[in-house]
């Protein structure tokens, strides 16, 4: 817990949410006037250089021998949903309003406790469950025209 008595993950958490949002509006901005995928490819690089950096500055190690067959095989796959999801995000940015489509975005969240509860086995209160639902409904009353 931090002083403020905040776990680490929650900070962290809060502040992926607010660059998260940061992301939608000036990626809208972004995206005018070029094509989704360009604009994608132009964020990737960016993400890619920066990790470099990071990675550099860390001055961790890279030992991919070091690492399972089966994490390599699930960080792939994540890599290829990531890129996928960026693709799509990126698209649905270019033809609807970020205020519109970040919300349906974040349906993600309710997509992740039913993924999370069915293929991980995770396990979620009644109160946690009616959280899901909220989401869902506040996502479809800001989807709604």
């Amino acid at each position: 817990m931090t002083e403020s008595g905040l776990s680490a993950w929650v900070v962290w958490a809060l502040l992926s949410a607010a660059f998260a949002a940061l992301t939608a509006i000036l990626a809208k901005v972004g995206v005018e006037g070029i094509a989704s995928d360009v604009a994608t490819l132009i964020r990737t690089a960016v993400v890619f250089l920066l990790l470099i950096g990071l990675f550099l500055a860390s001055g961790e190690s890279l030992s991919p021998s070091a690492i399972s067959a089966r994490s390599w095989l699930f960080l792939v796959l994540s890599g290829l949903a990531t890129g996928a999801s960026w693709l799509c995000y990126f698209r649905a940015l270019k033809l609807g309003p970020a205020s519109q489509v970040a919300p349906v975005d974040k349906l993600s969240v309710v997509l992740v406790a039913l993924f999370g509860a069915a293929f991980l086995g995770e396990r979620m209160s009644a109160v946690n469950w009616l959280g899901v639902a909220l989401i869902t409904g506040g996502v479809l009353l800001i989807a709604i025209k």
